[in-house]
Formats: structure tokens, C-alpha cells, sequence
């Protein structure tokens, strides 16, 4: 049983922007800011709450045996988390969705390449965080079970989803197929970065508080920084915010429910 919930756990996040991309085969517009921003929102509040519930929690209880010092591992971890997307931020050319202006170094990239760059920054955390669960479940220790384990993994690909469609439909003029494509790979990194953090949380399992709690302070940094700013843009934030609400709601629920 835990081989299929370490596959799914691996496979179901990337499936979900590949499902995301192949919206461009049968859409023929890019979907409207309303839309956007609405998307973009439901997306910053399943990382909210999977930061919360699947990894700030869990890190606490693995760090409780410290009695006084069991903030240290969780506020360590989040930092670290934090201070490594900013320098992706810093030292990866990438341009964010609705913005004109790149960020990063200096690079003579295309547009498609840093639109691709920037969801791939955005990807990482939440394969890192798939990946850093699936140990905990693997060690027994973080009070993970197979349901949580998969609450997350299908949380994260029910979000994947929009951003799949989001990144390919503007692409759509250079060819389908390539946009198919493009669309697709920006989620390769996801599974990538969860058999990386899997087999180091496995080597070492006392560093697990501190890895759950990197991926929560990583994705919580993108949620900040470009999910937020998005799903307010060019307009009212009231449909980002009630999406963000309804996205928080459904992975709280999943989280724990089948957690």
C-alpha cells in the first residue's frame, strides 16, 4: 500500500499541470483577469493551508521532545525555506504572470522561457513538500498517514491544475503542441525535487522537523510574493480572496479528514 501511495504521492502533482496544459488543445482564449485572479487565489489557499496542516504542524510534533526549545527545528527550518526562494528570486531570471517587468539577473531569455522559469520556482516548493511528507510517512515518526499523505499530493495537483492552463494558453499562437509542452514541463521539477527531499529525509530522519517546515517556509514565500500580488491584480481582490477561502477550506478539510 505504501508503494502506491509513494507513487501517486510522486506522479499526482505534475499529472495535475499536465491536465492543466491539455486545456490548451480544446480552449482558444486566455482566461479573463476575473478568472485569473480567481484561479490564482483558490491556488495561494491550498498552499496555506498545506503549509499549515501537512508541515508546520507535523514539525512541531516531531520537535516536542525538546520540551522548552521544540519552536527551533519548525522556525529554523521555515527560515531556511524562506531565505532559499529568495535567492532563487534573486539569481533566476524569471517573469511572473501579468507583469512586463522581469526579475533576477539581467538575461536575454524570451518571455516564454521566464514565464516557464517562474512556475518552475513556484513548483519546487510543493514537490519538496510531497517529498519531505512521503519520508515522514516512510519513518512512522511524523504522524503522517497514507490518506494525509495523499490529501496533499492531491491538493497540490487539484492547484496545479489552473497554473497548467494559466502558463499554456498564451502560448497557444506559437503552436498547440508546443504549448502543450512548455505547459507540461513546468511541472517535471515537482516530482524531481520530492525523490530528492524523500531519499535526504530518509538518509537522515532527525533533519525531518526541519524539512517540513523548509518546504512550508518555501511555499508560503511564493505565496506571498506571487500568488497574492496576482490574485489582486487589475482589479477588486474580492473573487482571489473568496477562492483563496474556498481552496483553504477544501485542503483543510481533506488534511483533516483524511489526515
Amino acid at each position: 500500500m505504501y508503494l502506491a501511495v509513494i507513487a501517486g504521492g510522486l506522479t499526482m502533482p505534475f499529472l495535475g499541470t499536465a491536465l492543466g496544459a491539455a486545456c490548451v488543445f480544446f480552449l482558444h482564449r486566455e482566461p479573463d483577469a476575473r478568472l485569473r485572479r480567481g484561479l490564482t487565489g483558490f491556488a495561494a489557499g491550498v498552499m496555506v493551508a498545506a503549509s499549515v496542516w501537512s508541515l508546520l504542524l507535523p514539525a512541531y510534533d516531531l520537535s516536542a521532545g525538546l520540551g522548552a526549545w521544540s519552536f527551533l527545528p519548525p522556525a529554523a527550518g521555515f527560515w531556511a525555506g524562506v531565505l532559499f526562494l529568495l535567492l532563487l528570486d534573486l539569481f533566476i531570471p524569471h517573469l511572473h504572470f501579468g507583469s512586463e517587468r522581469a526579475q533576477g539577473p539581467r538575461s536575454r531569455l524570451k518571455k516564454t522561457s521566464m514565464l516557464t522559469l517562474a512556475v518552475t520556482l513556484h513548483n519546487l516548493p510543493e514537490g519538496m513538500a510531497v517529498g519531505v511528507v512521503l519520508a515522514g510517512l516512510l519513518s512512522g515518526e511524523a504522524g503522517v498517514s497514507e490518506a494525509g499523505a495523499f490529501a496533499l499530493a492531491l491538493g497540490i495537483a487539484l492547484q496545479n491544475v489552473p497554473e497548467g492552463t494559466i502558463l499554456s494558453l498564451p502560448l497557444r499562437e506559437r503552436g498547440v503542441g508546443r504549448a502543450f509542452f512548455v505547459g507540461t514541463m513546468s511541472g517535471v521539477v515537482e516530482p524531481i525535487g520530492a525523490v530528492l527531499t524523500l531519499a535526504l529525509a530518509r538518509q537522515v530522519s532527525a533533519v525531518l522537523p526541519y524539512l517540513l517546515a523548509f518546504a512550508a517556509g518555501a511555499m508560503l514565500y511564493v505565496v506571498v510574493e506571487e500568488l497574492i500580488p496576482e490574485a489582486a491584480e487589475d482589479g477588486p481582490s474580492n473573487v482571489g480572496v473568496l477562492c483563496f477561502a474556498v481552496g483553504f477550506s477544501i485542503m483543510m478539510v481533506m488534511d483533516t479528514v483524511l489526515g
